[in-house]
């Protein structure tokens, strides 16, 4: 499904790479069946923000969106698991899923990393597809929602995958829950995180095999957006298309 496979690079750390490939992504969002009017021109308005401006101003706001606090974390199992014991499982029982269907991804690749999932539904069955959406869309609701409140264009692609869902969410409830949230990326926060990691360093010195709670999440989802590389297969696979034509009701 190649829509799947345009926003999981959108939803990537910005590159060149993605910004030559606009016309391939704008192409394959405009022959999608299955995504309305409505979402299409969401992911478009994405594209043009990602495909047009400064590639540093990009990146840095991209670090800002995603990288500061947990609340808009692209790691999916942070939400449902945090740093629990359980969400160690879930990954080896989602990075079994990924090998038995043929993908291999590199060990510095969380499997919950959301354009990694993204990538691996693209290669599955519409059902499964679904199936899968459906699991996660409480998920995607709560990132939708902080991202939309936070004014990023980025929450249309979240609400594109909840469309794909099938799954439908009280718009007005999340944002009465986002709307009470305490900020987690603000300068005050950010800065307690660090003094509780410093705590928990001095208490966990002897555990060697550490990763290092939230402030090491952040460091590592960093590196991951950095060195996860599917554009080259995104244009290979998103064909180029002569010429644009209005967005239709698919």
């Amino acid at each position: 499904m190649k829509v799947l496979k345009v926003m999981a690079l959108l939803l990537e750390y910005p590159n060149a790479d993605l910004q030559r490939g606009r016309d391939e992504l704008t192409a394959a969002v405009l022959e999608d069946s299955r995504l309305p009017r409505k979402n299409k021109e969401q992911l478009l308005r994405c594209i043009d923000m990602l495909c047009n401006g400064n590639l540093l101003d990009l990146q840095e706001n991209y670090v800002a969106t995603f990288d500061r606090g947990r609340a808009t974390s692209l790691l999916l199992f942070e939400h449902v698991h945090g740093e629990s014991r359980d969400r160690g499982q879930a990954m080896v029982d989602l990075m079994e899923q990924y090998k038995t269907n043929g993908l291999e991804i590199d060990a510095r690749e969380l499997p919950d990393y959301l354009p990694l999932f993204m990538e691996y539904l693209s290669t599955r069955p519409w059902k499964e597809i679904k199936n899968w959406l459906e699991d996660i869309h409480h998920i995607l609701g709560l990132l939708g929602e902080r991202l939309y409140q936070r004014g990023s264009l980025y929450h249309g692609i979240m609400d594109s995958l909840l469309e794909l869902s099938g799954r439908k969410t009280d718009r007005k409830e999340l944002a009465k829950i986002v709307a009470l949230e305490e900020r987690d990326d603000t300068p005050e926060a950010l800065d307690k995180v660090w003094e509780e990691e410093m705590v928990k360093f001095v208490d966990d010195q002897g555990s060697s095999c550490s990763t290092g709670g939230v402030v090491g999440q952040r460091r590592r989802e960093l590196e991951q957006t950095q060195t996860i590389h599917l554009s080259d297969q995104l244009m290979a696979d998103v064909a180029p298309r002569p010429a644009q034509q209005p967005v239709s009701n698919a």
